[in-house]
């Protein structure tokens, strides 16, 4: 299968004394940018130094220039550093660097004076730390300062009016309550379908496709929730689809990324299926799992429509950075997370606690708080998809500490997840039911 995903492998340990490199373009040529592994690269800063709206390459054509075979000799490292240069400030040009690029992982040593020639150097990177240590107290005071950030007026309306997102149609309204409902029964999700034409025809389309696999025949919408899909898929795609119709998928994606609906699937199924085979006295909700999975990147979606004219810079930045996790990326260009307000919404449409908690959480491995496993579940499934290429990020390995809290091993995680893998062309039929 074609790898389908963004992202890198970061360096093993600290990286302190490690050099990154990335390529960058604009209509005047290419130039490199070198500054410490661990920092995020300041596009906004690199624009400032050099007056050009230089952007990163995209991640097939990085590919393509650093695994030239020239570059696995001296001769060839060393040419590379012919072509202009940007150095942070916070490297000696001429001393010795260990240099790295994350997309090929190809790594060198560059000897003392390589770097002393065609070079600017300015402030380019920025430290984790110090991103991170700039976050507010709240999801809610984020989410109000990164909309006065980014907007002409303050704000001065409730937030929720502030969104400015269209209403829930019934049908979804009815859904959500039923979602909530612990004591709801096939016969009342069959009621709300059947007043639904439009969705009762997505059913029949979801049970015959592929992907389900279903036995015979489907020939109607009670044998397609009963005998196929069942009561939790059904409830979980329809609010995936709903929830997905609220907002469309933005246009200036970062290039080269997992399409959205194929990540989200592979994500809810492969957290279903990790789910089933936690030990009994562990395992958590597998419709919940599934629900968790589908909507993980929702807040992705919500970013785009919040800040239009900002999206496309988050975007290179994201392109640009390909080795940290989004939430510092996006920190850093607008005080803001895709997991801060996708769950805030989620919570505010009264979706369960435990899918709200997976969304917030998904990316702090250091939450212990009530619900924890369900953040914990998605990091496993997340770092184990990317290993597929079914979903973006920075490639490692799971933590073997949010392993152990699932009672589940590497060798099943990574079983679990080739099969999800095997059947992405089936999961491309799906998503094309959930674009459509």
């Amino acid at each position: 299968m074609s790898k389908l995903s963004v992202g890198a492998k970061p360096l093993s340990g600290s990286g302190q004394h490690v050099v990154r490199m990335t390529l960058v373009h604009d209509k005047e040529g290419k130039l490199l940018v070198l500054l410490p592994a661990s920092s995020l690269l300041n596009l906004s800063a690199l624009w400032r130094l050099t007056g050009r709206t230089l952007q990163p390459v995209s991640c097939a054509d990085a590919q393509r220039f650093f695994s030239q075979e020239a570059l696995n000799n001296t001769w060839g490292q060393k040419q590379l550093f012919n072509m202009p240069c940007i150095l942070d400030t916070n490297l000696d040009p001429a001393a010795r660097h260990d240099i790295w690029e994350p997309i090929t992982g190809l790594r060198f040593m560059a000897r003392e004076g390589w770097l002393s020639e065609s070079l600017q150097t300015g402030g380019l990177g920025l430290s984790c730390e110090l991103i991170e240590s700039v976050q507010t107290a709240s999801d809610t005071e984020a989410i109000t300062q990164a909309l006065e950030r980014f907007t002409a007026l303050r704000v001065r309306q409730r937030l929720e009016e502030t969104l400015g997102l269209p209403a829930f149609n019934q049908t979804t309204q009815r859904m959500i309550m039923l979602r909530s409902d612990a004591d709801a029964e096939v016969e009342d999700l069959l009621k709300i379908v059947k007043l639904d034409p439009s969705l009762s025809a997505q059913i029949m389309s979801w049970a015959a496709s592929p992907y389900y696999a279903a036995p015979g025949r489907v020939d109607s919408v009670e044998d397609a929730v009963i005998r196929v899909l069942g009561f939790d898929l059904v409830v979980n795609l329809a609010l995936g689809v709903a929830m997905g119709k609220i907002m469309n998928l933005p246009d200036s994606q970062v290039r080269g990324a997992t399409p959205f609906w194929l990540q989200s699937l592979a994500m809810a199924a492969l957290a279903e299926r990790l789910c089933k085979k936690m030990p009994a006295e562990q395992r958590l909700k597998p419709g919940l799992a599934y629900l968790s999975g589908l909507l993980h990147n929702f807040g992705y979606l919500l970013l785009s429509h919040l800040f239009p004219a900002q999206f496309s810079t988050l975007s290179r930045y994201i392109e640009a950075n390909l080795h940290l996790p989004f939430p510092v990326v996006e920190q850093q260009v607008l005080n803001l997370t895709r997991d801060q307000i996708g769950a805030w919404l989620l919570e505010n449409w009264s979706l369960p606690d435990s899918v709200c908690t997976a969304i917030r959480y998904q990316q702090d491995a250091g939450f212990k708080g009530t619900n924890f496993l369900y953040p914990c579940l998605l990091r496993v499934t997340s770092l184990a998809l990317r290993e597929q290429g079914l979903s973006d990020g920075p490639v490692e390995s799971p933590n073997p500490a949010d392993l152990e809290a699932l009672g589940l091993s590497l060798e099943r995680v990574q079983q679990e997840a080739a099969l999800i893998c095997a059947s992405q062309d089936a999961l491309k039929s799906l998503t094309e039911l959930f674009e459509a």
